[in-house]
């Protein structure tokens, strides 16, 4: 889509929202089966002129959200009522080396406070971010108003143009869990010595967690370029995964899973891989960047696809049903998704827009 009519389609979004009505463009498929309060039912834009949001993760108290941005590595606070404060950057954070990574991609990723921060007896807060040479699991400092105190966890994750990961989160277990790609070297996401192309579990000083399925750091393997993941009410893991030419990917994680990259693309049949439960065309709608999970189903961002897709957990609870699109060009290319805590609303992010001409939006649900 052109400036002109991004613009023109904004303002067009807005106009409806202020109406109560949803805009024009919105891909729906009215047969789908709904469920009560799911239903994006209106967006309205929380906060301008950001560059690239990369995540949004909300601080314990749920009252104020750290989002990053990739390419300044800046980190900020933002307010439920959309105001923001800068609280620093993440040092040596490079995002395309010359020379290498094609010119492309790395930078300021995700982003993960403790679950019991606080600001005093615990200022705890995990990124992961590229380096000249690697990407990283790092801790710094943040004591609500600044970071410092920065700290390299975990090294050697092998950086490879756009196809890093980058998410990081804890999980219900009280564990790190950190997505990284195959770094465009295929053969690393089956390799089980190797970092890349893996979900890991951590404890918060970076070593393999208790109970993980080979004694290592690698939670599961076989994965490309894995986004985003969020754990749904049953405490299971979902993942969204972008493939290479044919399919993108959404995946329910269980310990020691192989998902296939690069023997699968999509579904196969081959012994020991684990199938996705729902699948894109890049060129259809797909391109996944980050999920979120409420009233149990799947809110999925994506880019190259310039929307936002509910996905219902079926009532089996292994399942997914009919994929419903919202927002279809209207705001370009998607990537960070948080939902709000205690609240029928997520957060969502523009991405590639240009310089200061990224938006935080309010996604009202139900």
């Amino acid at each position: 889509m052109t400036p002109d009519r991004r613009v023109v389609a904004t303002l067009l979004a807005a106009l409806l929202a202020l109406c109560g009505a949803q805009p024009a463009s919105v891909a729906a498929d009215p047969g789908a089966p709904g469920r009560a309060g799911a239903a994006p039912t209106a967006v309205s834009v929380l906060s301008e002129q950001w560059t690239r949001p990369w995540a949004i993760t909300f601080l314990p108290d749920g009252q104020k959200a750290l989002v990053t941005e990739r390419h300044s590595a800046r980190v900020w606070t933002v307010a439920r009522d959309g105001s923001r404060t800068k609280v620093g950057e993440v040092p040596n954070t490079v995002f395309a080396p010359a020379g290498g990574d094609n010119g492309n991609g790395g930078g300021l990723l995700g982003v993960a406070p403790s679950p019991t921060w606080n600001g005093t007896t615990d200022q705890d807060v995990f990124f992961v971010h590229t380096a000249a040479d690697e990407t990283r699991v790092v801790r710094m400092r943040f004591d609500g108003t600044s970071l410092s105190d920065y700290q390299v966890l975990l090294g050697g994750i092998a950086r490879g143009g756009d196809h890093n990961g980058g998410k990081i989160a804890f999980g219900p277990d009280g564990y790190l869990y950190v997505s990284t790609g195959d770094a465009r070297d295929k053969p690393l996401a089956q390799d089980p010595a190797s970092l890349n192309g893996k979900i890991l579990r951590l404890t918060r000083s970076g070593e393999a967690a208790p109970g993980n399925p080979f004694g290592t750091r690698v939670y599961s393997l076989g994965h490309r370029n894995p986004q985003g993941f969020a754990w749904d009410a049953r405490g299971r893991l979902w993942e969204t995964e972008i493939g290479d030419a044919t399919w993108d990917e959404v995946n329910l994680i269980s310990p020691g899973a192989n998902y296939g990259w690069p023997t699968c693309e999509g579904s196969c049949t081959t012994a020991g891989m684990t199938n996705p439960l729902h699948v894109w065309r890049p060129s259809e709608g797909g391109v996944p960047a980050h999920v979120a999970i409420a009233h149990d189903v799947l809110y999925v961002a994506t880019l190259r696809g310039e929307r936002l897709w509910t996905l219902p957990i079926d009532g089996t609870g292994t399942g997914l049903g009919t994929a419903v699109s919202y927002y279809a060009g209207v705001y370009g290319r998607m990537r960070a998704l948080a939902k709000v805590p205690d609240a029928d609303e997520l957060w969502l992010g523009t991405s590639d827009r240009g310089t200061d001409k990224d938006s935080l939006l309010r996604v009202t649900i139900g």
